[in-house]
Formats: structure tokens, C-alpha cells, sequence
């Protein structure tokens, strides 16, 4: 069993960057692949960005694609998205999956959820 949890959210202006973790407990964090997703208000849960097992692949929805970096720290068991050039439509819960048989690409593709951290970008 793996418990995620996610932190770093708050309020930025448009712009503006974030921060988020996504801390895994136990001490196999090396065996799953982490995934970034995000839910708006009245809208699906989206992929956002994706890295493999020891971070050498990594994938981005085309949205965020040049502005959001993901990254991972093994030894930390922390997955970080770094979040720059923000935008009022980047406003969600963003969430943190894992998956150790796949990179978590797709909602359906994760086995593992974080609890969410809000996101709201103001124009």
C-alpha cells in the first residue's frame, strides 16, 4: 500500500509559479512511476505530466507542455511538478498517482491517489 500526499498549493497571480510535492510513504517510492493530474471545477480529472521510475522519461499534457516541469528525488520519496507561467485555466485540485506497472499517463492508468492540493491561478 502506498499513501501519497500532496503540498504546495495555494493562490498565485497569472504568471506566477508553484511548487508541488508529492510525498510517498514506505521505502519502495522507486518502484512506481508518478503521474500529475488535475480536476477543475464541472470538469474530468486530466493528465498533466508523468515521469518513469527513476525519472529518465518524462511526459506532459500539451497544455503544459514548456511551462511545467516534473521531477522526482528517490532518496526523498518526493515527486515535484514545478509549475511556471501559470494561467487562470491552470485553476484545480492537482493530484498525485502512482503505478508500478505503467507510467501513469491516463486516470484509469493509476493504482495509487493522493488526497489533492488546490491550485488557483488569478488573472
Amino acid at each position: 500500500q502506498v499513501q501519497l500526499v500532496e503540498s504546495g498549493g495555494g493562490l498565485v497571480q497569472a504568471g506566477g509559479s508553484l511548487r508541488l510535492s508529492c510525498a510517498s510513504s514506505g521505502r519502495t517510492f522507486s518502484r512506481y512511476a508518478m503521474g500529475w493530474f488535475r480536476q477543475a471545477p464541472g470538469k474530468e480529472r486530466e493528465f498533466v505530466a508523468a515521469i518513469s521510475w527513476r525519472g529518465g522519461d518524462t511526459y506532459y499534457a500539451d497544455s503544459v507542455k514548456g511551462r511545467f516541469a516534473i521531477s522526482r528525488d528517490n532518496a526523498k520519496n518526493t515527486v515535484y511538478l514545478q509549475m511556471n507561467s501559470l494561467k487562470p485555466e491552470d485553476t484545480a485540485v492537482y493530484y498525485c498517482a502512482a503505478d508500478q506497472a505503467k507510467v501513469p499517463r491516463s486516470v484509469g492508468a493509476a493504482e495509487y491517489w493522493g488526497q489533492g492540493t488546490q491550485v488557483t491561478v488569478s488573472s
